[in-house]
């Protein structure tokens, strides 16, 4: 732990002793701010080791739940919360709960937790994987690249570069995975090159894949789990089919449009919520979603969403693994809004730094 996050949690534990915390929980300003949180995978493994600002474990995502509770947050459904924080009618302690991508976890971990606690979450859904079961193929190698950092990496047998790469290190990962980002995006395989290509890459690793297939990690929930999904009452919004946002506005629409047939497919209704990819947002976006008829979007930019903020660009709280029970409360009343923090990347595939 760093000196400045020890430093983080003894002062708003000094703040919550002191009543401030829960002066600023009850106050006006909090009243008239909306925290969205942020989640994207919850591990059927180890996960949360691998990357813990993607995946966080079961267990704390069930004290997560147990702590909006004692805290008595008022947990809205997304599309409810945006239209009362725009109109000014917020309850108190105000918070919408969103997962994007929509990764085969959150039918297995998330959903019985979240039918437990009686809580409404969105799951922002990106649908290629939905329809073509294998493992995402960034993710996937990004998890491969981790499960065998014991390794050397011989690059020519995958991409035809002549390099080896010594997988022990987290900056190590990192550099091999721009390689074969480079690759992949150089060659444009088709999604069964794809697959194949992860395929080699596990069995160089001494990785066993057919493991990881049967578990189905790092796989998109299928049409019938998505559909299960929506029937218990999960709330399916838009987050590109493919999971990217050209620059092209033809191309951007259709990534709308192609994502938005699919979840109507799935769920029998019309999303209009989006969330950008990654987080990665453009303002020449903006005028695209309003004409494909999106009401709000959200970013991964940390902070409370208010009426000044543009509905299609509302921050977020990605909560992640290293954030200790204190740290998170703060974002629920409102207090850590004021202290300084570090930003969290949502796509630090390299994973853990062991």
């Amino acid at each position: 732990m760093t000196m400045l996050k020890t430093f983080k949690q003894a002062a708003l534990k000094s703040l919550k002793s002191a009543g401030v915390s829960t002066l600023v929980h009850n106050s006006r300003w909090r009243r008239q701010r909306l925290l969205i949180l942020a989640y994207h995978g919850i591990s059927l493994s180890d996960e949360h080791l691998f990357n813990g600002s993607q995946f966080i474990s079961a267990e704390l995502f069930r004290n997560r739940l147990e702590l909006l509770k004692k805290t008595r947050c008022a947990v809205l459904p997304l599309g409810e919360a945006v239209e009362r924080l725009y109109r000014n009618d917020l309850p108190d302690r105000a918070v919408a709960i969103t997962f994007d991508d929509g990764t085969s976890d959150f039918y297995r971990r998330a959903f019985p937790l979240i039918q437990e606690f009686g809580v409404p979450v969105t799951l922002y859904l990106t649908t290629f994987y939905s329809f073509y079961q294998r493992p995402v193929f960034d993710l996937m190698c990004s998890y491969l690249l981790w499960k065998g950092r014991t390794n050397v990496l011989d690059l020519k047998k995958l991409t035809g570069q002549d390099l080896k790469i010594d997988l022990s290190s987290h900056d190590a990962r990192t550099a091999a995975l721009s390689h074969i980002h480079a690759f992949a995006q150089g060659q444009k395989p088709s999604a069964d090159e794809k697959d194949a290509f992860a395929t080699s890459l596990a069995a160089q690793l001494s990785v066993d894949y057919d493991a990881l297939l049967e578990q189905r990690m790092m796989h998109n929930l299928t049409p019938n789990e998505v559909s299960q999904l929506a029937a218990g009452g999960i709330d399916v919004q838009l987050h590109t089919h493919r999971h990217r946002t050209p620059m092209d506005r033809q191309l951007f629409l259709r990534e709308i449009e192609d994502n938005r047939k699919s979840i109507q497919e799935m769920t029998g209704k019309n999303p209009t919520h989006f969330c950008y990819p990654s987080g990665v947002y453009d303002l020449t976006f903006l005028p695209w979603l309003r004409e494909a008829g999106v009401v709000s979007a959200t970013t991964c930019e940390s902070g409370f969403a208010s009426r000044s903020s543009n509905e299609l660009l509302l921050p977020r709280f990605l909560d992640n693994a290293t954030l200790s029970p204190i740290e998170f409360e703060s974002w629920l009343t409102g207090i850590s809004a004021a202290l300084p923090r570090r930003r969290v990347g949502t796509r630090a595939y390299a994973g853990g730094r062991s």
